[in-house]
C-alpha cells in the first residue's frame, strides 16, 4: 500500500502508460506546457490567489453562524472583544513564524513537510495519519454539511431542512468541487477568489449596519458587566476564538504552486490575517449594537438573527451569502488538503498513486482521495463529536511545527532562511499552544483520552505499512495493479525524482 518510487518503478510496466500520456499530450497540445516539468505540480498563483486561499479558508461559516462560544467563556461583551483581537494577533505570530518555515523548507505540506525535516518520519506520519484521515476530511463533511442546511433554509423557512436532503446536496457540493479541483489549478482559484469577495461582502454589508448602529448611538451593550476571572474559562474562550482562525496556515500547504514564494507568502499572510482580524472584530461589534449578549447566546445563527432585526425582507439573502461562504471554504480545504495528500506520498507515507499529476498538472488521484473519504464522512451520524476529540491535536501539531525554528537553528544553521524571525516570537507562540492545549485537555479529559487512542491507531500503521524493518511487503502486487489503474483513470503521471 505505501510504495517508494523506485519499488514502483521496478515493479511496474512502465511503457505502455508512458505511450498512452505521449499519446494524450500530442493529441491536446495546448496541455504540453503544462506538464514541461514531468507531471511537477507548477507555481501558477498570484499573491492576490494566495490571499483569497487563506481568507477564503479561515472565513467559514462559523463568523455567520454562532461567535458564541468566546461570549460564553468571557462573560461580558468587550472582554469577548478584546479576545477576538488577541486570538487575530495570535494567529498573526503564528503566522510569521511559519513564514520562515515556508521560505527555507519550499515544498508542499506545511507542518508536516517542516516536522519531517526536523523530527522524522515517525513523527510527521502521526501528524499526516490524524490530518488527512479524520481532520481533514472531517472538516469538509461539516462545513459541506452546514453549506446544504443554509442553501436549503429559504425553502424550509420554518424548520430545519430534511436530513437526506442535506446530506445529498452536501455530496454534491464535494464532487462538484472535486472536478473543478481536478480540472485545473486556475479553475479552482478562480472559485477561491470569487467565492472570497461574497463572502467577504456579506460580512462588510454587516460591518456597515453596524456603523449605522452606532451612529445612532446603540452602544448600551459594550460593557465589562460579567467578566470571568475563572482562569479555565478564559482560555477556553481564547481555544474557540483561535478555532474562529484556524486556516490562516493554509496556504504553506501548497507553496510549490505560488509564484515567487519568498515575496508573496510572507505578504499573502500578512495581509490576509491583519483583513480578517478586522473582519472578525467589526462584525462581533456590529452584532452587539443590535442584539444583546443573552439573544446572541441564544441564537443557532447569529448573523440571519441580526439579518431579521435590520433587514426586513432582505434578510432571506444572509443565508445565501453563507451558502457562498461556505461553499468558498470546502474549496479551500480541499485545495490545501489534496497537497498534504500529496506531500505524504512523495515521501513515501501515502500510497505513491497519490503523487501522481494529471496531464492538466493538477494532483488529482490526491484531489479525489480527499473527497472519497469526506463522503465517507458524511455517513457518520456525528462527526462533530470526531472533530472534538482531535481537536487539541491540531494545535499540538502546529506548535511542533513553530518548535522546528530553534531546533532547526540549532541543528541546521547552514539552511538558507529568506525570512529569520526573531527567537521571541515563536518561543512565546509555543509556550501559548500548550497553555492553548492544556486546559481544554484538563477540563475535558475523556474527549482528550478518546483523542489520544485516535492519534496512537497511527503506531500500528506505521509499523505495518511504513518502516522498512516491519511493514508487510505482500501487498505490493496489489498496490501496483491498483496505481496502473488510477494512472489510466485520471491520465496521470509520476513526477521524475531527482
Amino acid at each position: 500500500m505505501f510504495l517508494n518510487h523506485d519499488e514502483i518503478s521496478e515493479k511496474s510496466p512502465k511503457s505502455k502508460e508512458e505511450e498512452c500520456e505521449s499519446e494524450t499530450l500530442k493529441s491536446d497540445p495546448e496541455r504540453e506546457p503544462e506538464t514541461k516539468e514531468s507531471g511537477a505540480l507548477e507555481a501558477k498563483m498570484s499573491l492576490m490567489n494566495g490571499i483569497t486561499v487563506i481568507v477564503g479558508s479561515i472565513i467559514g461559516s462559523g463568523i455567520f453562524v454562532s461567535p458564541t462560544g468566546v461570549l460564553r467563556y468571557t462573560g461580558s461583551v468587550n472582554a469577548s472583544l478584546i479576545v477576538w483581537v488577541a486570538s487575530g494577533i495570535f494567529s498573526m505570530v503564528g503566522a510569521y513564524c511559519y513564514a520562515e518555515l515556508g521560505t527555507m523548507i519550499r515544498v508542499s505540506g506545511a507542518d508536516y513537510a517542516y516536522i519531517m525535516e526536523t523530527f522524522g518520519p515517525f513523527a510527521a506520519f502521526v501528524r499526516l495519519w490524524i490530518e488527512c484521515m479524520i481532520v481533514r476530511p472531517c472538516s469538509q463533511a461539516i462545513v459541506a454539511l452546514t453549506f446544504s442546511v443554509y442553501v436549503l433554509k429559504p425553502i424550509f423557512p420554518e424548520c430545519d431542512p430534511p436530513e437526506d436532503a442535506t446530506r445529498l446536496l452536501a455530496a454534491c457540493c464535494i464532487l462538484l468541487l472535486a472536478f473543478v479541483n481536478c480540472w485545473s489549478v486556475r479553475a479552482a482559484t478562480i472559485v477561491q477568489d470569487w467565492f472570497t469577495y461574497a463572502k467577504l461582502l456579506a460580512l462588510f454589508i454587516i460591518i456597515a449596519a453596524g456603523f449605522y448602529q452606532l451612529c445612532r448611538g446603540e452602544v448600551q451593550h459594550f460593557t465589562f458587566e460579567g467578566t470571568t476571572d475563572n482562569v479555565t474559562s478564559i482560555a477556553l474562550s481564547f481555544y474557540s476564538g483561535l478555532f474562529a482562525y484556524n486556516g490562516w496556515n493554509y496556504l504553506n500547504f501548497i507553496i510549490e504552486e505560488l509564484k515567487d514564494p519568498v515575496k508573496n507568502l510572507p505578504r499573502a499572510i500578512a495581509i490576509s490575517c491583519t483583513l480578517v482580524t478586522v473582519v472578525y472584530t467589526f462584525t462581533n461589534v456590529a452584532f452587539y449594537t443590535t442584539l444583546s449578549p443573552t439573544e446572541v447566546l441564544g441564537s443557532a445563527a447569529v448573523a440571519v438573527t441580526f439579518a431579521e432585526r435590520l433587514f426586513g425582507m432582505f434578510a432571506l439573502a444572509i443565508p445565501l451569502f453563507v451558502a457562498a461562504s461556505t461553499f468558498g471554504a470546502v474549496n479551500g480545504v480541499l485545495l490545501t488538503s489534496s497537497r498534504l495528500f500529496y506531500a505524504g506520498a512523495a515521501k513515501g507515507q501515502m500510497p505513491v498513486m497519490l503523487t501522481m499529476v494529471s496531464a492538466r498538472a493538477t494532483p488529482a488521484p490526491a484531489v479525489l482521495a480527499v473527497a472519497l473519504l469526506s463522503l465517507l464522512y458524511l455517513t457518520v451520524s456525528d462527526i462533530f463529536a470526531l472533530i472534538n476529540y482531535v481537536g487539541f491535536a491540531t494545535w499540538l501539531s502546529i506548535g511542533a511545527a513553530v518548535l522546528c525554528i530553534p531546533v532547526l537553528r540549532y541543528t541546521q544553521p547552514g539552511l538558507e532562511r529568506p525570512i529569520k524571525v526573531n527567537l521571541f516570537f515563536p518561543v512565546i507562540y509555543i509556550i501559548c499552544t500548550l497553555l492553548v492545549v492544556a486546559f481544554p485537555a484538563w477540563a475535558s479529559p475523556q474527549e482528550t483520552g478518546v483523542g489520544c487512542l485516535m492519534i496512537l491507531t497511527a503506531v500500528p500503521v506505521y509499523l505495518v505499512l511504513i518502516h522498512p524493518r516491519t511493514k508487510m511487503g505482500c501487498l505490493s502486487s496489489v498496490t501496483n495493479a491498483a496505481t496502473l489503474l488510477v494512472q489510466k483513470l485520471t491520465l496521470s503521471l509520476r513526477p521524475k525524482t531527482k
